[in-house]
């Protein structure tokens, strides 16, 4: 079956019965093992399936897992298609519209998916350039990327230490990975390593730590692949797209590059959607997604980290020295519990706190008040020029919100 956004069968949260023309009940499975979302999403769109499902924790404890889809071409279900899906698990399938025994498909497992997989991805890195002389060190976050990694880049000529690489079924992410880097940069630094990258679970995120054991934000690593591709004449439109909750030090950094940055709303389809809408080949966020068109149709922790050390070999510089393309600027992130989430702008206490806090930062820094998606939480997060005042900007915000909402 064909999630298509013309299909007219999906109607609120039922299947019209009996089934439409062009639908059929039932359907084919072909498994595909342990992999990578990105690599579901590739595997969607190589072997012509009408939609691809993850099933995967993603960057958060075994415990957390959720499901993912991909349409048949291989980029992420929109909102309103997900809402619907979820209504059709929540509210039930009419007994009348399920398949009866001789409609209903088989399942099978699909043969040579790692193969298939490492060799698209070879595909992405640059054929005049090797890795030999590179080392690094993976953190594979005991996720699906130990599968594919350590061997893609061994066969692309680095020296590979990999780490965090014997899953058990509860072990994902479990202080390691791109949410915990401590282990990633102590190896490093030991190793004398050039380079070390930290995958999430489901492999769709990156964090790089430099060859002095610093950690690269996902920010940083955006401003470095945009600026690639513009001094090689493919960014599209001149153009970057990143959450709002990049740090400013990003707008900066495109500034001084005469890059143009696009603000979406926070989430890595959001990123996606308007870098559709706006022709942009190149977004992220400072978590890690990096989304690169040219290459992929989602974010891929593995492309991410070979665009990197493709960009360290042109430049002939290490890794720290391409990172300061950009200031990163003191950040600070408070969850203030809310009774009630109210229009941010029709809160007067809160739009003279924000105002009085821009107007003595100017420049120097930036506030962003938005609610959690999911709970009843209101963000507070404030960027400064030193960690002192960013610090009490953001509390003395926080303070302000409690007092109006909580």
């Amino acid at each position: 079956m064909s999630l298509s956004e013309e299909t007219p069968a999906f109607q609120g949260a039922c299947w019209n019965a009996p089934w439409p023309p062009g639908w059929q009940p039932g359907g084919e499975a072909r498994l595909l093992g342990v992999l990578s979302t990105p690599g579901v999403a590739f595997m969607t769109r190589d072997t012509a399936m009408d939609a691809g499902v993850v099933i995967s924790a993603s960057h958060n404890a075994y415990a957390d897992n959720g499901i993912k889809i991909f349409s048949g071409d291989g980029f992420k279900l929109p909102d309103d298609m997900e809402d619907r899906v979820e209504a059709l698990l929540t509210e039930g399938i009419p007994e009348t519209s399920l398949p009866k025994a001789r409609n209903i498909g088989q399942v099978a497992h699909v043969r040579d998916v790692l193969p298939r997989y490492k060799q698209f991805l070879k595909g992405c890195f640059p054929e005049e350039i090797t890795m030999a002389g590179i080392s690094m060190v993976l953190d594979t976050a005991n996720g699906a990327t130990c599968h594919t990694a350590p061997d893609l880049f061994a066969d692309l000529g680095a020296d590979v230490l990999t780490i965090h690489d014997q899953p058990d079924g509860t072990n994902i992410n479990n202080q390691c990975g791109s949410e915990h880097t401590e282990d990633l940069q102590k190896q490093v630094r030991m190793s004398g390593a050039d380079v070390g990258f930290a995958f999430d679970g489901d492999g769709d995120r990156l964090i790089a730590v430099d060859e002095t054991g610093h950690e690269i934000t996902g920010d940083q690593i955006l401003l470095i692949c945009a600026k690639t591709l513009k001094d090689q004449g493919r960014l599209k439109h001149n153009r970057v797209v990143s959450s709002v909750m990049s740090n400013i030090g990003f707008t900066k950094g495109c500034q001084r590059l005469g890059i143009e940055r696009h603000a979406s709303p926070v989430g890595d389809r959001y990123v996606l959607r308007d870098m559709l809408r706006l022709e942009a080949v190149a977004g992220g966020e400072e978590s890690g997604h990096i989304i690169l068109l040219d290459h992929h149709t989602t974010s891929d922790g593995m492309i991410t980290a070979m665009q990197l050390v493709a960009a360290m070999m042109r430049e002939k510089k290490p890794l720290s020295a391409l990172a300061n393309l950009m200031r990163v600027y003191p950040q600070r992130l408070i969850n203030v519990a809310v009774s009630e989430k109210k229009e941010i702008a029709s809160v007067p206490a809160i739009v003279r706190a924000i105002e009085d806090v821009e107007a003595e930062l100017g420049s120097r820094g930036r506030v962003l008040i938005r609610y959690s998606g999911t709970q009843n939480l209101c963000r507070v997060m404030v960027e400064g020029p030193d960690i002192d005042l960013t610090e009490r900007y953001a509390r003395q915000l926080a303070d302000v919100v409690q007092s109006a909402l909580g």
